[in-house]
């Protein structure tokens, strides 16, 4: 089997609150567990449904997002995160057709679908409805011709007469019922403002759940012919992404003695990260150190850069701020000058304070909780050279936070957004590159590059200042 002739799905609903995720992972769990090799995918820029793929595959769960990468990224950044897989399972976004705001199907599950030339099976809520399944199936099967409604899943069926009526409904549609499952409130996994409760924050409760969603799965689906649908794709035409194409070593880490350590955080506190930016930074010439700031006390030895993404330390500002050995640790790799990418999470651990609570203090700001959610794509552009992007740099990304800073930005700050607002907002300083903003870098290797050169440097300016001072 080629890499371009994977065989995939993707499980797509009319609106959130389906059941896409449910499906989705108990499908992921249930092939995993008879033996095939999946491949967890993600259409948007969601960080914590990816985490219960993995945990349901044990490959890690890569987000696949047409507005921060590009539509002309989603199939090479499917085939490498795909390689080697029997099967490649894709969970969508909101509902089927719904994209980025005020930009037609762009970065929607049927946009996702038609690049990877997918069958999408639609999991709907029958929950409070019989005959009227097929006429909304129907509805979004003839919608846009190029997408391929291949078959479909009830979900939160009430009773073995609901389903009678349901297939019965179903049976003049034209498209197949491959699934059925009932009501389970004991299935779901908790949320809470953001989203499911990340894996890391509740392994053990979640390794149960996704087992539970793998029984029903076998119980309710027919896995037989959902395989048999995903074996029907045609061949993709191109070629698999890769970083080290992409991003060849960056000037400073080729010529350093040592490849130069950057620390990423992550644990339960810092769970937002794609997986790409440990291969990006791999690429360009790093070693990639993971690290728990609610566990180490030190950075790794030999860090000479760090990466701090998103997550929830709002949920643990106690714990963040108990750990003060660490705290002085970032503080002083800070000040050296060191590389300091820190996003969203990121951000508020490296301002004085979170909710009261002592953070790093690398930045003249406070943070707080509030009852607003900040949600949504932006454009972006670099106001001024700095150790993750070069002036000029323009990007997508996305903001995802209830959380607000004062100030907002520095007198240098991180970018200044010009879609849809325009505002400035972050800081730089020394070293340190600190937004809300969430980029992903495979579309702008650059960042990554840039970030590993710059600890090189950094590295080896202060290893020449501490010969100096030795004489």
């Amino acid at each position: 089997m080629s890499s371009g002739s994977i065989p995939r799905l993707v499980i797509a609903a009319p609106s959130s609150g389906a059941g896409k995720t449910t499906v989705a992972t108990g499908l992921m769990a249930a092939f995993a567990e008879a033996g095939l090799t999946v491949s967890p995918h993600k259409v948007g820029p969601d960080y914590i449904d990816p985490g219960y793929h993995s945990l349901a595959t044990g490959r890690p769960g890569r987000n696949l997002d047409a507005y921060l990468c590009g539509p002309d990224r989603i199939a090479p950044l499917f085939l490498h995160g795909a390689a080697g897989a029997d099967l490649a399972l894709v969970e969508g976004v909101m509902g089927l057709f719904d994209g980025a705001s005020g930009m037609g199907e762009l970065s929607s599950t049927a946009h996702v679908a038609k690049l990877l030339r997918a069958p999408v099976v639609l999991v709907v809520d029958a929950s409070s409805q019989s005959r009227s399944v097929a006429a909304l199936v129907h509805g979004f099967a003839s919608w846009d011709p190029e997408v391929r409604l291949a078959g479909v899943i009830l979900n939160k069926v009430g009773s073995d007469r609901h389903e009678e009526l349901l297939r019965e409904a179903m049976d003049s549609s034209g498209v197949p019922v491959l699934g059925a499952l009932r009501r389970d409130g004991r299935a779901g996994t908790p949320s809470r403002h953001l989203g499911l409760v990340p894996v890391a924050e509740r392994r053990s409760e979640a390794v149960e759940s996704v087992a539970g969603l793998a029984a029903r799965i076998r119980a309710g689906c027919d896995l037989d012919a959902l395989l048999a649908l995903a074996r029907t794709v045609p061949e993709l035409p191109d070629a698999a992404w890769d970083p080290a194409a992409h991003l060849a070593p960056a000037e400073g880490a080729a010529a350093a003695p040592e490849k130069p350590l950057i620390a990423v955080a992550g644990g339960a506190a810092f769970t937002f990260s794609y997986a790409e930016h440990a291969e990006l930074l791999a690429a360009a010439g790093a070693e990639v150190a993971p690290f728990d700031p609610l566990r180490d006390e030190q950075l790794p030895p030999g860090t000479q850069g760090l990466v701090i993404g998103g997550g929830f330390p709002e949920m643990y500002a106690p714990d963040l701020s108990a750990n003060a050995p660490l705290r002085a640790a970032v503080a002083e790799l800070a000040a050296s000058g060191a590389p300091v990418s820190a996003e969203c999470a990121g951000l508020l651990y490296l301002s004085r304070s979170l909710d009261g609570k002592p953070m790093c203090g690398v930045l003249p700001a406070e943070a707080r909780m509030t009852e607003r959610l900040t949600l949504g794509y932006r454009e972006a552009v670099a106001l001024r050279d700095n150790a993750l992007a070069a002036a000029g740099t323009r990007v997508r990304g996305h903001e995802f936070h209830r959380t607000a800073l004062e100030p907002g930005a520095g007198a240098d700050p991180a970018w200044g957004l010009t879609h849809p607002e325009r505002r400035v907002e972050g800081f730089v300083t020394g070293g340190v590159h600190a937004s809300y903003l969430h980029v992903h870098w495979a579309a702008e290797p650059s960042l990554a590059g840039r970030l590993v050169a710059s600890a090189a440097r950094s590295a080896a300016a202060r290893s020449a200042a501490a010969r100096g001072g030795g004489r």
